[in-house]
This record gives C-alpha cells, structure tokens and sequence, in this order.
C-alpha cells in the first residue's frame, strides 16, 4: 500500500473524529504536502474531480485502500485544490524551491515541474510554426477535438508555450541552456521547448498536407540542426535572438552556390564525379544518374532563396517538394538517400573552380540531417 493510500485509509477512520471537532478546529498543521503521482496526471489531463474520481475507482483503489467513495472524492478535491494553489508557482518554477506554503521535497519538486511542461505530441504537432497569439488560442477548440486532448490540457500546453518564449525571447546566450536554468526542464524537454520557439519565431510551415508524415520529434531534431549551424549563435555565442534568427550574412552568402547549377561545365563535372562514385554501390542508380541535374538544381535553388522569408518558412515543405518527393517516387531506400546525399556533398570539394565550400558545408551539413530525418522508407 501506497504512503499515499495509508493516509486515505487514516482520512477514512479519522472522518468521525474530524467531524466531531470541526466546531472547534478550523485549521490542520501538516508537515510534507501529499501530491498523487496518479492524480496529478489527471489534473494536467483536464479531467474533472468527478472524472478523476471514475477513473480513480476503475483502477480499484477503494479495495486497495479499503476506503468509501466519498473519503476518495474528498482526497481528490483536496489534491486537485492544492495543484491549484500550486501552479502559480509552477509558471515561475524556481519559485517552487523558495517558497513556505508546500513543504515539497526537492526530487518530489522536480516530477511537479517536469510533468506541468510536458506536452502531447499530437498537439503540439498542430501549433508548430504557428504564432503563439490569440488567434491561434481561439482555435483551440478545434485542436483539442481533432487530438481528443481536454481542451484544458490544451490551453494548459499553448500558455506554457508562451510563457517559455516570452521568457527566452529577452535572454541573450544559448537558447537550451536559458530554458534549462529558467524552467528547471530535463535536457529532453528543454531542446524540445527550444524547437517550439525556434519554429515560432520564424514561422516554418508544417501544417500542409504532404508534411503530416512528419513527426514533432523529427522536426524537433531538425530544429536542433538548424539552430547549432544556421543561426547567428552558431558563430557568435552571446548575441540576442542568437538561437532564434537565422544568420542573415550567411543567408546572403548561400547565393554564391548557384553557381553549381548556372555554370555547365561545374554541373556536368559534379554529375560526372558522383555518378562515378555510386556506379555498382545501388540498384538505383540509374535513376541517380537520370535526375541529378534536377535534384542538384532543387536542393541549390532552395539555398539562394532562403534570403526571403517567405521562403525560410517553406523550407520544409520545399525539401520535400523538390527532394523527398521524387526520390521516393523512384523507390529509394534510406540507404541510397545517405549514399547518394554523401557523395553529392563531398564531390563539391573536388570540383576545380568551385570556391564557396565552407558555405557549402555549412548548408549541406544541415539540409543532409534534416532529409535522413523526414526520409521515412
């Protein structure tokens, strides 16, 4: 049995007692604030008391604690009201630690924050890239139905969204790590929280069609790639918005790299290094070998573009668009796609009068990890 379950079981023997002295005690002096693990998730779930108390009993806590079922809704309102007081002090979660009111121990303090932050996977995946408005709160009657999220966890989930970009958004240094100090998250949630903002801030489209395949945690992964290589942070570590805005100078510099589809001869002697290089490694190569002027011309041109932010917001639907697409629809495995993507990136460096290949790098680098991530057999 459960400390927790004891002490229903004391609440159950003691109901008489309690009501006997109600006239003369107004207050109970307790020591360490009991928080159910179980019914804690059902608060952040939405249930309502009544709700958590159905759920409660199906899972056979009365036998377990050989309790009634009005000592069961009066612990869950009583745990439910404390959540309430609580949460307050979860929007600023390092006043947990230093406040008087809820004798919390520390690794108990760290489950309550951990657990408030937590998002569902299914939500969060229909808000990604969204503006963190009202306007996009307003249609949260819609997300919570077509996720069968409690549309209570869902403003819980969309406020905490907000409330960790407001905060980040004034902070200069490394955007994980500023979430990670300010809202005492695990390293997971943390970089999770950091692809929110990131996608937030500018915009990224993931909302169409073609793009539904892809998870949150692949984009999560994708916004870890951009954000260590593409941003200005990714050179200068203690700029504002370091994290979240793109390096405009490095942005302009990715036009250098027309040259690769513009000038003939330099896109015939990359074709001719890298089919040389795959020949007899893959069954697909001679559709490698038929489509690399239109591959190289779709992943080059998404790089020049990327100075418009119209264009940075459809990043991802142009990797898909211009590459994923017609790889798939030539039967490629993942396999072929890392073969062929290594050898694409790696004959640049060999091409006589190619001169931008630290650029080259510094895109390729991003757009290879990105297309392996979104390349689902």
């Amino acid at each position: 049995m459960t400390s927790h379950n004891r002490n229903l079981v004391l609440k159950g023997g003691w109901d008489k007692v309690v009501n006997e002295m109600a006239m003369e005690l107004d207050v109970f002096v307790g020591n360490t604030t009991i928080m159910d693990e179980e019914v804690y998730q059902l608060w952040l779930d939405g249930y309502t008391v009544n709700d958590a108390v159905k759920v409660r009993m199906e899972g056979g806590v009365l036998e377990e604690c050989e309790a009634s079922a009005d000592v069961l809704l009066s612990d869950t309102m009583d745990q439910y009201r404390t959540f309430q007081m609580c949460e307050r002090l979860l929007h600023s979660p390092a006043k947990l630690a230093n406040q008087l009111l809820f004798q919390i121990p520390p690794h108990r303090q760290a489950v309550l924050i951990e657990r408030y932050y937590t998002f569902d996977d299914a939500f969060v995946r229909e808000v990604l890239g969204k503006k963190l408005s009202k306007g996009t709160k307003k249609d949260l009657d819609d997300i919570s139905a077509k996720t069968a999220v409690t549309l209570k966890s869902c403003r819980r989930q969309f406020d905490n969204f907000k409330r960790v970009f407001k905060v980040v958004e004034e902070l200069k240094g490394p955007l994980v790590e500023n979430i990670r100090q300010h809202f005492l998250l695990s390293d997971k949630l943390a970089r999770d929280y950091a692809a929110i903002v990131f996608f937030a801030n500018n915009r990224f489209e993931t909302g169409k069609r073609k793009l539904q395949y892809i998870t949150f945690q692949d984009f999560a992964f994708c916004a870890g790639q951009l954000i260590n290589n593409w941003t200005v942070g990714a050179v200068d570590n203690m700029v504002e918005d370091m994290d979240v805005d793109l390096d405009k100078e490095f942005l302009q510099e990715l036009k250098e790299l027309k040259v690769l589809i513009t000038d003939k001869d330099l896109l015939d002697q990359h074709k001719s290094l890298v089919c040389t290089a795959l020949r007899g490694k893959t069954k697909a190569f001679n559709e490698m070998e038929a489509n690399f002027k239109n591959l190289s011309r779709g992943l080059v041109n998404i790089a020049a573009k990327l100075t418009n932010t119209k264009d940075v917001r459809d990043f991802f639907i142009d990797l898909v668009e211009k590459f994923i697409e017609p790889c798939r629809s030539d039967r490629w495995t993942a396999a072929d796609m890392r073969l062929y993507l290594t050898h694409y990136t790696n004959s640049a460096h060999i091409l006589d009068t190619f001169k931008h290949q630290v650029v080259w790098d510094r895109y390729m680098g991003v757009v290879k990890s990105c297309i392996f991530k979104m390349y689902h057999d």
